[in-house]
């Protein structure tokens, strides 16, 4: 809404320059916060303030001016002026209640994506199976698919990669260890110490690191 009124106000600025109510060269930066008292509208605009100066206007005047050149929008029920020349913008209720209505009934709840579809690739968590999983592996593939739900929602064509570590040296390191010292399946269990002493097998022997990397 404020995109809106932010629009708003440089139509009226345009026109007003063209009118030569306003000088030209005015580039100012339109600020549109909201309203802290709801009584007075629900967006503000200071705008009037800003360009009284290099007008040669009074503010209020200058508002009153503004108003007039504002063109119509079905979002925009009035505008008033407050205090030194505010520009109070009330909001249509009316037209918003109908533009949510439509967005409930929009599978894209009225969401439209900025740019051309992409494929796009999300990389979750990876597990290395070499390793005892932990939470970071959980944390990772939760955002990862957060991520990518949300890319499909806006229509990219997304691909789900989760590279599970199955193979590799670190794979060789175990097998070769465990083809020195057979384990029993509760053993196996225990795969962290097996990793860290096969890890130091591998650095601490030349053979034993051509055989694992062979495996």
């Amino acid at each position: 809404m404020k995109d809106t009124i932010r629009q708003l106000i440089q139509q009226a600025l345009t026109r007003l320059v063209t009118e030569g109510v306003l000088p030209e060269g005015l580039t100012p930066a339109i600020q549109v916060e909201n309203a802290r008292d709801k009584t007075h509208g629900d967006f503000a605009s200071n705008i009037a303030m800003m360009l009284a100066k290099p007008a040669g206007m009074k503010p209020r005047d200058l508002a009153e001016k503004l108003i007039a050149a504002l063109p119509a929008d079905d979002q925009v029920s009035k505008v008033e002026i407050a205090g030194p020349g505010f520009l109070n913008f009330f909001q249509n209720t009316a037209a918003l209640a109908a533009r949510l209505d439509a967005a409930l009934l929009d599978a894209q709840l009225s969401v439209r994506k900025a740019g051309a579809a992409q494929r796009v690739v999300v990389d979750l968590s990876a597990p290395n199976l070499a390793k005892e999983m932990h939470v970071g592996h959980l944390r990772s593939t939760i955002i990862g698919d957060g991520v990518a739900n949300v890319l499909t929602f806006l229509g990219d064509t997304v691909i789900r990669q989760n590279h599970v570590g199955d193979w590799g040296t670190q794979f060789g390191m175990l097998l070769a260890y465990l083809q020195e010292k057979p384990a029993t399946s509760d053993e196996l269990s225990d795969l962290e110490d097996f990793y860290r002493a096969a890890k130091q097998r591998f650095d601490e022997s030349e053979e034993f690191a051509e055989r694992a990397r062979g495996l």
